[in-house]
């Protein structure tokens, strides 16, 4: 492991996990500190692809599934729920964007919509401990105001 955990981004590859971790050469950054520094500078080019931008250094990263993933749900129905991503930002969850993906992951838009992000096995399952099954037999979301958000499989 390098030296008190740090990483010249220009000098490794570096790769974001769909588990929600950073990795550099394939070696998980256990440095919490540097994983959180990481997740607060990713832009994403007009062509897709992801970059760290740190003061002057600037390097191409590799996303395996989203740029950020939701590590916590606070809230509920009555009051609308907060979710807390990686890099330590807390944001209103945007749960008309609420989606179910492959191997029935959750996914929302976050960042003002700019980015995907994935739900984590505990968020998800904090969030999905809200689900009811209405009258029709679907799977629905109690929303602030007593509206509901159904949801649904891919097809």
């Amino acid at each position: 492991m390098p030296r008190a955990g740090f990483w010249a981004v220009e000098s490794h590859q570096i790769r974001f996990g769909r588990d929600g971790h950073w990795y550099a050469d394939d070696e998980r950054i256990v440095n919490q500190r540097i994983a959180a520094l990481f997740s607060r500078h990713v832009t994403q080019e007009a062509d897709g692809s992801y970059w760290l931008r740190i003061g002057d250094e600037r390097a191409r990263i590799e996303v395996e599934d989203t740029p950020y993933v939701v590590a916590r749900v606070d809230g509920g129905p009555p009051t609308g729920f907060r979710i807390g991503l990686n890099d330590g930002s807390e944001e209103e969850l945007l749960v008309r964007t609420l989606r179910i993906g492959d191997g029935d992951v959750l996914y929302c838009d976050v960042k003002q919509g700019r980015y995907a992000a994935r739900f984590l096995r505990p968020a998800q399952a904090e969030l999905l401990r809200h689900v009811r099954e209405d009258t029709a037999g679907r799977y629905v979301l109690p929303l602030p105001g007593g509206d509901t958000l159904e949801l649904e499989r891919p097809a």
